[in-house]
């Protein structure tokens, strides 16, 4: 008998927690009652959602018990947030969505309680790869530099990595597929590695954010989405392609995706060839030529109350390394020095949802292959094809990372998450030549943060402690010039971070953040020894040196009504042992010696833009920003790549709204300004003033019931000379990229 009342009881129990629910409803215009098409409805904490049919109905089925966030959207219409209660077998939700000339509002996936921007007490940048793609940007690392704040390192069209508020390199942590991207990052011409396709969107967190993601995230995050799978029991497809004119750039991916009601599967296949890029001046810079493969697929598998998704993408591009204008080429293929990047990207996300709480468990494990050519004199008696099969660098860095994240159940008005992080990784040397030595380091960290939500206004606490360990091999022998001596430090640091969110009203918020972050140095900074050949310098590295460790403080402003949106924001940053390279005057193998130096430093600046589209005409959008930052060391000395204030000014068009006819059209003409940048460090260049013009316009337009998507642009199309700052080419007099003009064409299938 008493078996039988515990197996009751058991049945019982299990019938309570994956009693499957369904939502559905209706959505309308509350203008005209009429029903509204494909409006978004999603849950961002279960990560399920659907789209409303032809007559405005949704049905979401197998949703868990509990009260859970949901978002509907809708481009022209303000969006709804709101938490939903799911008790019973059927909830009914039914809405009209009030029209508005506001962009329509996405959740932010890079902070920890997935809100909307309004409702977020960090501000967080966003922008989709479409509307990136649209402005003609060739690659990822150029697309972002459209965000007020950030810019980009560049060696040519094809090396890019981003600069946040004026730090780089390992201060700024790139993630995607939900972990931590590891690609050798610590090199200025090392770009990020991972191709547009299949990504979604992109946000950007301005400023310290280790208390979520640990070490390397001292100057901010930038946040890869990859896309989204398809809706339960739909099919789809997608082409796209685009060919840029002055790179003779080809740029193509296509996908597929499709999902049952518990099954979920995608796949997307891209490339990317360039030639030598033009400057203004009609000279092709040699061998800033690049080739790219991308794969990206994925798996999901969904119950009730358990969802987990596997993700794989394989990358690999051929960079050549440009050193000088010489022969004018329209080859593709890549000459010496050139880099060899194979790229593995393996990530598990699970999830478990209870009544009121839910556990995250992601895993992810990334290889990074690596390998340099350099130019090369050949010997009597070698092969010139064996010699150039060898590459001088061969790196193999090996990274697994774990992030487990519990959602407490929320209490009154507030919500908490404790956390646990970490990884292993791996760095080995095939190659000739040892830049950083064959290394082990190892990550932990402990993590608690809370979200409480009062009236008029929002809180945000955090703390968290990290502890990073890294231990390298010794390399080549004892009193010669290359000898690396090994390396065994432990790294420990306790951050804090607090947020504080106003509604003052509906459309003014005021937000103000002070988080503290740090940067353990990387095995470059503690090891080197030896040519760096991409950055033609001998550097050698301090195994002394100490965390990087800093206070950032932000304040920002923010008013928005239907047809007025105005934004100024601004940071002081305080950095404690600051890592940077300094000369010592000497020259080593021809090349001048660089030593890794510590300083305390300081950087400050901020972002303010206006955005204006007035009634009636709300086809018309005035947007105007503006962003600066400085940074100095304690010396009052000027810190290196630090990126030249701008200002952009875009007239933007949406002809949908003048008449419905044209689907998706817009055009839109950009000035952006760049200022003289004297403010400069000992070994570097000033930068003079130049602008930039840039237009563009698309459409969708239907052929034979199909539909297809156009868009052109033409960046830099008066065809200007200049030298940005953050060029890495400026130091031999080598010009950015002139004219480009992009066409791109996708089609849905």
């Amino acid at each position: 008998m008493k078996n039988i009342y515990i197996t009751m009881l058991l049945a019982l129990l299990i019938q309570f927690t994956f009693a499957q629910n369904t939502l559905k409803g209706n959505i309308t215009n509350q203008e005209d009652q009429k029903p509204l098409e494909q409006v978004s409805i999603y849950f961002p904490q279960l990560e399920k959602g659907t789209v409303t049919n032809v007559d405005g109905y949704f049905e979401i089925n197998n949703l868990p018990s509990g009260k859970f966030k949901i978002v509907i959207s809708y481009i022209g219409f303000q969006t709804y947030s709101q938490t939903v209660e799911l008790l019973e077998p059927f909830t009914q939700l039914s809405l009209e969505l009030i029209s508005s000339a506001i962009e329509m509002e996405e959740v932010i996936v890079s902070t920890p309680f997935h809100k909307l921007q309004r409702e977020n007490v960090m501000k967080v940048d966003r922008t989709s790869i479409k509307d990136l793609k649209s402005a003609g940007a060739i690659n990822l690392s150029e697309g972002i530099t459209t965000i007020p704040g950030v810019e980009s390192v560049s060696t040519g069209v094809g090396i890019g990595k981003p600069v946040i508020r004026g730090l780089s390199s390992n201060r700024v942590l790139t993630y995607t597929q939900g972990i931590r991207l590891e690609n050798q990052q610590f090199g200025d011409e090392h770009g990020l590695g991972i191709s547009d396709a299949g990504i979604e969107s992109v946000e950007i967190i301005k400023g310290p954010a280790s208390l979520l993601y640990g070490s390397d995230a001292l100057g901010g995050v930038l946040y890869l989405n990859p896309e989204k799978f398809a809706n339960s029991n739909d099919v789809e497809g997608d082409i796209n392609f685009n060919y840029f004119t002055n790179t003779k750039g080809l740029n193509g991916n296509g996908g597929f995706k499709a999902s049952s009601e518990k099954l979920k599967f995608l796949v997307r296949l891209g490339g990317n060839s360039h030639v030598d890029y033009k400057t203004g001046n009609s000279e092709r810079v040699t061998n800033s030529r690049f080739n790219e493969k991308d794969l990206k697929t994925g798996l999901a598998y969904q119950l009730t109350n358990f969802k987990t998704e596997l993700r794989y993408n394989y990358n690999n591009s051929e960079l050549g390394i440009p050193e000088e204008i010489g022969e004018q080429s329209t080859e593709r293929s890549a000459i010496e020095p050139f880099q060899d990047i194979t790229s593995h990207i393996l990530s598990s996300k699970s999830n478990i949802y209870f009544k009121n709480s839910s556990l995250q468990a992601i895993i992810g494990f990334t290889r990074n292959d690596r390998k340099e050519f350099e130019n090369h004199e050949h010997g009597a008696e070698e092969s010139i094809a064996e010699e150039e099969e060898a590459p001088a660098l061969d790196m193999k860095l090996e990274t697994l990372s774990y992030n487990l994240q519990y959602n407490l159940a929320k209490i009154g008005a507030v919500e908490t998450i404790i956390g646990l992080q970490g990884m292993n990784q791996n760095n080995s040397n095939f190659g000739e030549e040892v830049l950083i030595p064959d290394a082990t380091i190892n990550d932990i960290g402990l993590l608690a943060t809370s979200h409480i939500h009062l009236n008029k206004s929002d809180i945000q606490l955090g703390v968290r402690y990290d502890k990073r360990s890294i231990d390298s091999d010794e390399n080549g022998l004892v009193g010669n010039q290359n000898y690396i001596e090994a390396v065994d430090r432990n790294f420990n640091s306790f951050n804090i971070a607090v947020g504080y969110k106003v509604d003052f009203s509906e459309n003014f918020i005021t937000r103000i953040n002070i988080a503290s972050g740090f940067r353990a140095p990387n095995l470059a900074e503690l090891t080197s020894n030896g040519t760096h050949e991409g950055t033609n310098r001998y550097e050698i590295g301090n195994a002394d040196l100490n965390n990087e460790r800093n206070v950032q403080t932000d304040l920002s402003l923010e008013f928005k009504n239907e047809h007025f949106e105005f934004y100024v924001n601004g940071f002081y940053n305080s950095i404690s042992d600051y890592i940077y390279l300094e000369p010592n005057g000497n020259v080593i193998d021809g090349n001048a010696v660089f030593l890794y130096q510590q300083q305390n430093a300081n950087l400050f600046g901020g972002e303010a833009g206006l955005h204006y589209h007035p009634h009636p005409l709300d086809w018309l959008h005035m947007e105007s920003n503006f962003s600066t930052v400085t940074g100095k060391l304690k010396n009052d000395s000027n810190l290196p790549l630090i990126p030249a204030n701008n200002w952009a000014n875009t007239l933007r068009l949406e002809f949908s709204k003048i008449n419905k006819d044209f689907n998706n059209g817009y055009c839109f003409l950009t000035l952006k300004s760049f200022f003289a940048q004297n403010m400069v460090s000992d070994f570097e260049t000033t930068t003079n003033e130049y602008s930039l013009l840039n237009l563009g316009f698309g459409a969708t337009v239907s052929i034979s019931n199909q539909p297809i998507e156009f868009k052109l642009s033409a960046n830099n199309i008066l065809d200007k000379e200049y030298i940005s700052h953050l060029s890495r080419l400026k130091s031999d007099g080598i010009s950015n990229i002139g004219r480009n003009i992009n066409l791109g064409i996708s089609v849905p299938l």
